[in-house]
């Protein structure tokens, strides 16, 4: 398993949680896909939770003070249940069905997106109910495999926050949502000693892509900013359909 081709997937891995987590678009989802060209996709989300987790405590600490207080009340919550919700189905509910699911929703929204050739307009607000059906479906996809991203830039999108705090909402919202995730990890034993160890190792390039994340945000104009978002979500979601539906 520690052989060149898997320290290259892994270090790629690594590298897409740390731009993730230093607030750049969705693109942390790539890593578990990308892992998972070498080992399987079970072993691969174990493996990367560890450096997720780690990845979330600089990138809080770098938008420590940039963060939609609402929309955290909303989404971590949500979440919360939807991570549960994944701990309790799963070993009824097919990965490559779940993976397929959210490329469609992310790939329907961000298309919708472009076709209005614009990400501006009216800011909508931060609602209970929209949040709490959206960040329940982003619990339960990154439980199952680190995909959580789509279903919650469908509800945090058009809030049209700031860059800065639209990142620091992110970061610190995963943030806590991967450290509850250690829980179920742990308990379904995908947190061995040996991914633990891997786990280590892979922080080192992943930290170096927050701060390098967070730079690059810092300095992109909001409106590109934002097209990133979207053509990165589109991107990502068709990836995941594609998985999915070679998976199945």
């Amino acid at each position: 398993m520690e052989g060149i081709a898997f320290w290259l997937a892994a270090t790629a891995a690594a590298l897409f949680i740390g731009f993730s987590k230093g607030g750049l678009p969705v693109i942390g989802v790539m890593a578990v896909p990308v892992l998972s060209l070498v080992i399987s996709p079970i072993s691969a989300a174990g493996m990367l939770l560890p450096v997720y987790v780690l990845s979330d405590m600089f990138g809080v600490w770098a938008y420590r003070g940039a963060f939609d207080r609402r929309g955290l009340a909303i989404m971590i919550p949500a979440m919360t249940l939807g991570v549960g919700f994944g701990w309790a189905t799963a070993h009824l509910v097919p990965e490559p069905v779940v993976t397929m699911l959210v490329g469609v929703i992310g790939a329907t929204f961000a298309a919708n997106i472009l076709l209005r050739r614009s990400v501006a307009g009216a800011p909508r607000p931060a609602r209970i109910a929209p949040g709490l059906f959206w960040g329940g479906i982003a619990g339960f996809t990154s439980f199952v495999s680190h995909t959580g991203g789509p279903p919650y830039q469908v509800y945090v999108l058009p809030l049209r926050l700031p860059k800065v705090v639209f990142a620091g909402t992110t970061t610190i919202t995963f943030a806590c949502v991967n450290a509850i995730k250690l829980v179920p990890y742990w308990a379904l034993g995908q947190l061995s000693p040996d991914n633990l160890r891997i786990a280590a190792v892979l922080t080192i390039p992943a930290v170096i892509a927050v701060f390098a994340g967070v730079r690059l945000v810092r300095i992109l104009p909001e409106r590109r900013f934002f097209q990133i978002v979207v053509w990165a979500l589109l991107g990502i979601s068709l990836r995941l359909i594609w998985q999915g539906f070679r998976a199945l």
